[in-house]
Order: structure tokens, then C-alpha cells, then sequence
């Protein structure tokens, strides 16, 4: 089957796609492909228009796309709405890639005096407001369970505890962390309910049924667009923080 050209009003839109999802730099033509690149982040994504069957995309690191799309000649999506939401997303990835949070911590804390408990809650209060902000760029300012899309009500969770991480790195790793509504936050925080590697709830035997009624947790509740590298850090929050072998609502 032959390629499909891309032709001046396909191209128009996509340039504008790349802009309104955060790839600003003016795409490069590699043949009938466009590369998304940003000055932002040194990754890239190319976008092949296929016609009415929609787009292909590849990324220069995989993570920047949806596991569950993975084609065997290409990540595909099916027409413009899909597109744009995959491209916000890789974009939102690119920003808070692993290492990336914790360079801006460590820039940002490099002349902060470090001597006293209160100088270093002042650093580590950095940390936690870059971790924050990583987090509601990521998970797109919503919750990753219920949708909830109201950024000043959002909790920054980490998966493996801020006082059990080994470095910085693990502690600001976007990977390391969930956006919650406030109640699923206190649940996860306080080791009351985990998350399979699945995304599906599973609950401590010991919370009450009641409390999770009146708290809105529901039967399918579970955590949407889990990544692999997630899995590390959600086994270590069932292994030492979660308070029981629970199960799966």
C-alpha cells in the first residue's frame, strides 16, 4: 500500500497541533513525517498522517506514548481528538522525565544553607513544590483515579514514602507519585488501600466497608495510564506501607 501524502492544510494543522500541545520548535520534514521537537526537552515525537485511518506516531524515548497503542509498525490514533490528547500527554512526560525534577531541585537549592532542621524543611519544602507541580503537569491536573480536575483540591502522593526514598532522585521521580483527590490521598498515604500493577484498588481488610462508602470509593476504582515505570514503586507500597494483604474491590 502506498504512502500517503501529506498535503499544505494536513501539514498546517499538525504544525499547530505540535504548538497548542507543547511542542513549540517549528517541525522538521523528514519526507511525508513531521518531528515534534520542543526547546523545553531534548525528546521528540514524529507524526505520519495516515489518511482517514489517522495518524502513526513514533517518540525518541517510548515512554512518551500510550503502552496500550503500541502498533507493530507505530503507535497509531485514530483521528484529531485522539491525537492531541496523545501529544499532550508525551509533551507533559517529556517535561517530568526521570532525573529531570530533581535537576531543577538541586539548581534550585544549590545556595541554601542546610545547617539546621528548619533550613533543611525550608530545601525539602522545594522539593515537595517541584514535586507537586511535576505531578499536576503529568497527570494533566486531574486525578489519576476519579477524574477529579480541580488542581487546588489535588493531593502530590508519593508511592514509596519522601522519608524511605534513598536520593533525590527516587524522592522527585514523577514515576514515584500519584495526583489524588484529597480522600483517595489520606487512603493511599495512610496505607489503607494500594494499587496493583493493573491500576485496580485493593483495600486493607481492617477499613471499615462504611468508611469507604461515605468516602466515595467505589467498586472499580483504579488508577488510569499506569505506567511500567510506576511498577517499582507501587510493589514497595504494598510490600511496606500497605497495612495487610487487602483485596481487590
Amino acid at each position: 500500500m502506498s504512502r500517503h501524502v501529506l498535503n499544505p492544510l494536513e501539514r498546517t494543522r499538525l504544525e499547530k497541533a505540535a504548538a497548542d500541545c507543547g511542542f513549540e520548535l517549528s517541525p522538521k520534514l523528514l519526507g511525508e513525517r513531521l518531528v515534534f521537537r520542543s526547546a523545553q526537552f531534548p525528546e521528540c515525537v514524529t507524526v505520519e498522517s495516515l489518511g482517514d485511518e489517522g495518524f502513526s506516531l513514533q517518540a525518541s524515548v517510548p515512554m512518551l506514548l500510550p503502552e496500550l497503542v503500541k502498533a507493530t509498525n507505530g503507535f497509531r490514533v485514530k483521528d484529531w481528538n485522539d491525537l492531541y490528547v496523545v501529544l499532550d500527554k508525551a509533551a507533559a512526560t517529556a517535561r517530568t522525565m526521570p532525573d529531570r525534577v530533581a535537576q531543577r531541585f538541586h539548581l534550585a537549592t544549590a545556595t541554601l544553607p542546610k545547617s539546621t532542621e528548619a533550613e533543611r524543611l525550608v530545601v525539602q519544602r522545594v522539593g515537595q513544590n517541584l514535586f507537586r507541580s511535576a505531578l499536576l503537569d503529568y497527570w494533566q491536573g486531574r486525578c489519576c483515579v476519579t477524574g477529579l480536575a480541580v488542581p487546588e483540591l489535588l493531593r502530590a502522593s508519593h508511592i514509596r514514602p519522601w522519608a524511605l526514598c534513598d536520593t533525590d532522585e527516587q524522592r522527585l521521580d514523577v514515576f514515584n507519585g500519584l495526583l489524588l483527590s484529597p480522600n483517595l490521598d489520606a487512603l493511599f498515604d495512610g496505607g489503607w488501600v494500594t494499587f496493583e500493577p493493573t491500576g485496580a484498588i485493593v483495600i486493607a481488610a481492617s477499613c471499615p466497608v462504611t468508611a469507604l462508602e461515605l468516602l466515595g470509593v467505589v467498586a472499580d476504582s483504579r488508577v488510569q495510564g499506569l505506567k511500567s515505570e510506576h511498577l517499582p514503586y507501587l510493589g514497595f507500597h504494598r510490600q511496606r506501607v500497605f497495612r495487610g494483604t487487602g483485596a481487590t474491590l
